[in-house]
Formats: C-alpha cells, sequence, structure tokens
C-alpha cells in the first residue's frame, strides 16, 4: 500500500502547480457550460481534466528538467523520484491511457482527447512553449479549449453533443488564453529565459502588462454585454477584474506576479461561470 501511494504522490506531484489553474477553472467552466450536466459527472469530469493534465505535463516535464531545478524543485524529476527515462516512457503511455478513458465516455470525447494529445505535442515536443510568443499563446488558448470540450462532453448527460451556449463558451476562453495567457509568463519570467523561451514579458515587458490588463478589462465589458449580466452581478464580476489588472500594472516584483496570476484565475473562474449564469437567467 505504501508504494502504491508513494507512486501516487509522483503523479500528483506533476500536476500539482497546475491544480488551480487548469483542474479547477476548467471542471468549474464544463459544469457551467454543460447543456445538462450531472452531479454524478463531477468525479468523472474531475479525473478526466486531470489524467489529460497529467499527460500534458509529464510531457512539458521531459523536455528541460534543469528548469525545474531552479524554481520548482518538488517535481518528480528534480526531486529524483522517477528517471527522465522513465518519465518519458509515462509520457508516451499516458496517450493511449487517455484515448481509451475517453472512448468509453464517447467518440466525440475520443476526439477531444486526440486533439489534445497532437496539441500537447505541437506545444511541447514540436517547440510551441518556445516559439514567438503569438505562436505560445495561440498554442495554448486552443489546447485549453481542447480540455473543456472533453471536460464539458463528460459533464453532460448527453455526452455526444453540445449546443449553441457551450460552444461560445469554449471559443470564449479559447480566445481569453490566447490574448491573455502572458498573465503566467510574467511570474514565470526567469525560468523561461533559462528555457529559452520567447514569451511577451521577455520581448516586450511593458507591452506584455498592458495587454494582460487591458485584456480583462475589455473581455470583462464584452462579456458582461453578451451574458446579459444584471447589475449586481455586473458589479461582482467587475471588481476582480479590475483589482487584477491594476496589479498586474503597478505590481510588478516576480512574487507580487505570482499573487496577481492567482487573482487572474480568480477573475477567469468568474468568465467560466458566466454561462451557467446566462443558462439560469434566460433559458
Amino acid at each position: 500500500m505504501s508504494a502504491i501511494l508513494w507512486y501516487a504522490q509522483t503523479l500528483y506531484l506533476f500536476t500539482k502547480s497546475d491544480i488551480k489553474t487548469t483542474v479547477i477553472p476548467v471542471t468549474l467552466f464544463s459544469l457551467a457550460a454543460a447543456p445538462d450536466f450531472k452531479a454524478s459527472h463531477i468525479p468523472h469530469t474531475i479525473f478526466w481534466v486531470w489524467l489529460h493534465l497529467l499527460q500534458f505535463d509529464v510531457s512539458n516535464q521531459t523536455l528541460c528538467p534543469d528548469e525545474d531545478k531552479h524554481n520548482k524543485k518538488d517535481r518528480p524529476l528534480p526531486a529524483g523520484r522517477i528517471t527522465l527515462s522513465n518519465a518519458k516512457l509515462l509520457r508516451w503511455l499516458l496517450v493511449p491511457i487517455c484515448w481509451a478513458v475517453s472512448y468509453l465516455y464517447s467518440i466525440e470525447t475520443f476526439w477531444a482527447s486526440v486533439a489534445l494529445s497532437f496539441l500537447t505535442m505541437v506545444y511541447n515536443e514540436f517547440g510551441g512553449h518556445a516559439g514567438h510568443w503569438v505562436v505560445r499563446n495561440l498554442s495554448v488558448g486552443i489546447c485549453y479549449g481542447s480540455f473543456e470540450l472533453g471536460a464539458t462532453l463528460v459533464a453532460s448527460a448527453n455526452r455526444s453533443v453540445l449546443d449553441t451556449i457551450a460552444m461560445a463558451a469554449i471559443g470564449i476562453s479559447s480566445g481569453i488564453l490566447a490574448t491573455t495567457y502572458q498573465a503566467q509568463d510574467l511570474k514565470d519570467i526567469h525560468g523561461d529565459r533559462i528555457a529559452g523561451r520567447r514569451t511577451l514579458p521577455i520581448v516586450a515587458p511593458t507591452i506584455a502588462r498592458f495587454s494582460v490588463s487591458g485584456g480583462l478589462l475589455i473581455w470583462s465589458l464584452g462579456l458582461a454585454a453578451l451574458w446579459q449580466l444584471q447589475w449586481d452581478a455586473l458589479l461582482i464580476f467587475l471588481a476582480p477584474a479590475v483589482f487584477t489588472a491594476y496589479r498586474f500594472l503597478i505590481l510588478k516584483t516576480v512574487p507580487e506576479d505570482q499573487v496577481s496570476f492567482y487573482w487572474y484565475n480568480v477573475w477567469l473562474s468568474c468568465v467560466h461561470a458566466l454561462p451557467g449564469y446566462y443558462r439560469h437567467f434566460y433559458t
């Protein structure tokens, strides 16, 4: 039993830093966006998202293990919990595992998993993470959309089809990540320099901050109109957007950017709840 727990902890440590940025917001999004979600599907949704996140993170962390020695020493590779060769073997074993699990839900979920595996290779093995910041942001946005597509299918009563509200919400979420992903890059700037990445904060730090802050405000106003927020909901929604935009513009150290990124995820979670708000009041 102790050996099983040790290996389970190793798998968890691959994904630990992304639980708050992927598993929680994507799961919340899927519950809000699903046309008719079932409470009994929530554990399935969480597991599906985590399993595919594990595939992505193992792939990412085997590319440049030395990067994590500087700022994320508790990850399995720098901590010595797994060898690089075994991590690479795990990375490719996870592909058919993810596909098989997804096929059990529906053929549409299977294709979402296939797309996510391909996009994982584009971002990691094919160098999208280290390319021009535009390519990097677009890769992240589309990849994140695939996460949400699969998760929303798993959360839905009918796992074979999504309605226009769900599809619109997925497209919007992908657009937000594609235009504001530099919010994460600001706090990771030192590690990205070591890895040779050309993120927007490295190429143009001032533009990066203004684009994040402006993006939050512009997206917030547009979404408030699209989802027809009432005044009380509008004020609640705009508060974290304005606060987070202010932080990114004024507070510029790496620790401050880390806190700002937490608030960015609070705002993103509010964004993900909006399709559920619209379903409740207008459908």
